[in-house]
This record gives C-alpha cells, sequence and structure tokens, in this order.
C-alpha cells in the first residue's frame, strides 16, 4: 500500500508543466498553503522555472521555510520607500502611511515569530487601530483614525501583505512574505524609521486641524 501512495505522488507532482507553474507566479505569490500540489511542482521544477523566467529578466525568489515563491525584476533600482512587488510591473512608489503600516505589521510578525508557537499571524482590525495610534496626538479623532486604517488595510491587502479572513470581514491574517519586502537590516533601524514616520504624521495632524 505504501509503495502504491508513493507512485500516485510522484504521477501528481510530474502532472504540471513549466506553463501551470509560470502562469501564476507571473500573476502574483505562489503560497504552499494555498496550492499544495502546484508548490511540490515548483519544488520539482525550479531549476527550470529559474532557467525559463531568466530569458524574461525575471528571477525566481522561493522561501521554502516561509512556503512562497514570487517573480521579480533582475537588476532594479530601488528607493527607501520602492518595494518590489511580485508581478510583472515589479516596483511601486508607497506613500508613507503605507510604508509606517507595513513597518507596524513587519515588526508585529517578528514580535510573533519570537514567540513561537502559531504559524499565522492573525490580527483584528481593533488591533491594527492600536498599533496606529501609538503614533497620533492623544485625543486625535476616532472615527477619522478608523477610516484611515480601513484605507490603508485596503491597500496592503491589495498589495498582498494581508488577507481578509473568509466570513470575517474585520480579521486580518498577516502574510509572511511580508518579511521579503521587509528586510532584517530594515528592521534593525525600525525605532529610527519610526520616530520619522511620527514626526510627519504630527505634522500631518497639525495642518489638518489649522
Amino acid at each position: 500500500m505504501a509503495e502504491t501512495d508513493s507512485q500516485t505522488v510522484a504521477i501528481d507532482d510530474t502532472s504540471h508543466d513549466l506553463t501551470t507553474i509560470i502562469v501564476p507566479l507571473l500573476k502574483g505569490v505562489l503560497y504552499q498553503a494555498d496550492q499544495p500540489r502546484l508548490w511540490q511542482a515548483l519544488l520539482n521544477l525550479q531549476a527550470r522555472v529559474r532557467d525559463y523566467v531568466a530569458v524574461l529578466n525575471l528571477e525566481l525568489v522561493l522561501d521554502e521555510a516561509e512556503g512562497y515563491a514570487f517573480l521579480r525584476s533582475h537588476n532594479e533600482d530601488e528607493t527607501e520607500e520602492t518595494v518590489k512587488l511580485p508581478r510583472l510591473v515589479a516596483r511601486r512608489q508607497l506613500s508613507f502611511p503605507v510604508s509606517l503600516m507595513l513597518a507596524l505589521l513587519r515588526k508585529k510578525l517578528a514580535e510573533f515569530d519570537a514567540g513561537g508557537g502559531e504559524t499565522r499571524l492573525i490580527l483584528s482590525r481593533d488591533e491594527v487601530v492600536d498599533l496606529l495610534r501609538v503614533f497620533l496626538p492623544a485625543g486625535s479623532n476616532e472615527t477619522r483614525l478608523i477610516d484611515q486604517v480601513d484605507t490603508l488595510l485596503n491597500k496592503v491587502a491589495e498589495l498582498g501583505f494581508v488577507r481578509r479572513l473568509r466570513g470575517q470581514e474585520r480579521m486580518f491574517e498577516v502574510r509572511r512574505i511580508l518579511k521579503a519586502f521587509v528586510d532584517a537590516q530594515w528592521l534593525a533601524e525600525f525605532d529610527q524609521r519610526l520616530a520619522a514616520y511620527q514626526n510627519q504624521l504630527l505634522q500631518q495632524e497639525e495642518t489638518n486641524d489649522g
């Protein structure tokens, strides 16, 4: 029985050709948890995938430990606030509030990983509001803050760094691919960056109130 199972798995893994692997990668991120068979096929054929996408001036970024893979362009110049997105159109300039949200979520993910245990970081909208609130002056308009968080979460979800849980519109999973875009060096400078963000938020708040 064990031999039959092994043969079945082998057949399933080889049933994917390069097209069925590369097309999803061209569209966005491939997650092991979402498409386990396609993920296994990618692992088996990754050398051929790398050779194929190199012709398109793309590189395969694959993290087996975290369970995600995506394509990005070779040799792109990046500014501090530019994120390489896992798409053929690979660069997008981020506004400072979006950068702040990504920084806060990345820091939260690092703290979550340090605690061990679960592998999925799930946050409620209220928890995200609390993350952002500490950077605003006391007495800031609560309704406006919630609206701002909703807007930022929609943008971050569009970028692929969080996703709403099915049937729970106010619950979000922080996707682990965020670690690929906010690296350890960036995180090491987190406090300095947040101080700059906080000053800018305060200036914006004063301008809006004025």
